[in-house]
């Protein structure tokens, strides 16, 4: 279980990592406009960000 924790946690650090390593405007851009969000919005963001990779997680298996 630990190994496979391990791997998704890598796996997530090297997706998370592809967008400022081969566009890194657009990922300040982006970011920058994830800071004007107001609390509300960041946290339907986070919802479906965690809704999308728990059906990624169920559908996989």
């Amino acid at each position: 279980m630990n190994g496979t924790l391990l791997t998704a946690l890598g796996l997530m650090l090297v997706l998370e990592g592809l967008l400022p390593l081969l566009l890194p405007q657009a990922w300040r851009d982006t970011f920058k406009r994830m800071v004007a969000l107001k609390d509300g919005q960041l946290r339907f963001v986070g919802l479906v960000s965690i809704v999308g990779g728990l059906m990624l997680i169920l559908l996989s298996k």
